[in-house]
């Protein structure tokens, strides 16, 4: 975002919890740098510098804080105001593409030369790629630090330091202390002695409509695999081969989501976190779309209703491609109860330790290639096994590695697949923020309010939603859930 010193300063002043993250605070009397929300005296103004990312505070020399704990801010929205190959960029370090990967490779995937992505990372974040993808690594070895307890040298391959060295040397540079001093000073009542177990507590900016997000879920919970239960959702995982489940609840006046991570190898949790915090979308400004949205009548007066609407994303690009298959043409309540009777046929039995009741994981591309599906249209089976085919052999990737352009007319390629899946599909595996399914009877007869649009007419008045037609959906599904919710309440009362 462009910085707006006088914005961000009545920000950092009053504690706005809705600009958490999308600036931090560096204090030149102390070296430190903060989150606007921290309950640290404040600063006098002159002593003050702001930065539009943790990196770029690093970048000048500054040092995070112990009391707000940058670390736990919540995350770069996936559209922030940068250009789009920054924004791309941005999502493939948050999967890890510097973890192992250099700067060339990236910037190859990214069709620019090494130089011009560094230019823009410096331009639009204030940091260059590298420093972006460190100030990653050493923030979720700060949070593993404080909130479980993990060896020191589990928490340092977890974050993907490669040299205990190099790790107790960087947190000492950078914290003045000791990772080991830094737990026994700093360590929270958030973690955990059970083996396997870890608690992570996920920043968001308020507002959040996690009623909504959890009614989404709930409705599309494949049986075995997803269940929401009190007021939390639950799902199995398969990461590496191996299996382990998470359960994910709002914590009461915190903004603040805790994730239960059940999972045997720890050196996968910053990959798992990723993910988890990608599904909740809790990098979103829901501001900021609010001032995109509050001036269009149609959209309006639902936003008041849904404030802080988040767009739900998914634990696995494929596993969510197959369920938008067995869902064309059909109710959502059907192609729920299609995806568990494809789970119960090819899903492998959950087996970790603590399966939170769930059955099983969804089946694999290798499996669902080579499956007879029964049950379901046979042109749907032959899409289905069509696209885990083409995931298998690396045609069809769902990790951000393609444009959004190239990925949707891959999908779009495969027999069966059209418009509405593929962007169903960006929207939320990819968490693309303008991806549109303008083919959707649900949407057209909503935004028309009246009549229902032919997908040419919504496509043309969604341009002003831009770059938020994603959200757009979220809510325009919403609303016709809330008309009909309200229409069997109604009939239900007259009798």
């Amino acid at each position: 975002m462009e910085l707006d010193k006088k914005t961000c300063e009545q920000a950092r002043l009053t504690h706005d919890a809705r600009f958490d993250g999308r600036f931090f605070v560096g204090v030149t009397s102390t070296g430190i740098y903060c989150r606007c929300i921290c309950p640290a005296p404040a600063a006098k103004r002159q002593n003050v510098r702001y930065f539009p990312t943790a990196a770029a505070a690093s970048t000048a020399g500054f040092r995070p804080c112990l009391r707000c704990r940058p670390e736990t801010a919540p995350g770069t929205p996936a559209w922030n105001g940068t250009s789009a190959t920054v924004s791309r960029g941005l999502r493939l370090i948050s999967e890890g593409a510097l973890d192992e990967d250099s700067v060339e490779d990236l910037s190859m995937r990214l069709g620019v030369s090494p130089r011009h992505l560094h230019r823009l990372f410096l331009q639009h974040l204030g940091a260059s790629p590298i420093t972006v993808a460190q100030t990653r690594r050493l923030h979720f070895a700060k949070q593993l630090i404080s909130d479980t307890d993990l060896s020191m040298v589990q928490v340092a391959m977890a974050s993907g330091f490669q040299s205990i060295r190099r790790f107790n040397a960087t947190f000492s540079s950078l914290y003045g202390r000791t990772p080991t001093e830094l737990r026994r000073v700093h360590k929270t009542a958030a973690s955990t002695t059970e083996a396997g177990k870890y608690v992570f507590r996920l920043a968001y900016r308020p507002p959040y409509d996690w009623k909504a997000l959890l009614a989404f879920l709930a409705a599309r919970a494949t049986p075995g695999v997803e269940a929401v239960v009190g007021g939390a959702y639950r799902r199995s995982i398969v990461f590496d081969g191996r299996q382990g489940a998470l359960e994910v609840r709002q914590l009461k006046n915190a903004h603040t989501l805790e994730a239960h991570v059940f999972y045997p190898d720890p050196a996968r949790l910053l990959q798992i976190v990723t993910r988890v915090r990608a599904m909740f979308d809790v990098a979103a400004d829901p501001a900021v779309i609010a001032r995109t949205f509050r001036h269009d009548p149609l959209l309006a007066p639902h936003l008041k209703r849904h404030a802080g609407l988040r767009v739900p994303g998914a634990w696995d690009g494929f596993e969510l491609a197959v369920r938008a298959i067995l869902g064309q043409q059909v109710t959502v309540r059907c192609a729920t109860t299609l995806a568990g009777r494809l789970v119960r046929a090819f899903g492998e039995p959950l087996t970790c330790s603590n399966t939170l009741g769930l059955t099983h994981v969804f089946p694999q591309p290798a499996v669902l290639a080579k499956a007879k599906l029964t049950g379901l249209p046979q042109a749907r089976a032959l899409s289905i096994r069509s696209l885990a085919q083409a995931t298998l052999e690396g045609q069809m990737t769902f990790d951000n590695r393609l444009p959004l352009n190239e990925l949707l007319t891959r999908l779009t390629s495969i027999k069966g697949i059209g418009d509405w899946t593929a962007h169903y599909v960006a929207m939320r595996a990819l968490g693309d923020p303008d991806a549109f399914p303008a083919s959707d009877l649900v949407l057209l007869r909503t935004a028309g309010e009246v009549k229902s649009l032919k997908p040419a007419a919504l496509l043309k008045r969604a341009e002003t939603w831009r770059p938020w037609r994603a959200y757009a959906a979220m809510l325009l599904w919403r609303t016709a859930t809330d008309a009909q919710m309200k229409h069997k309440h109604t009939v239900k009362t007259k009798r």
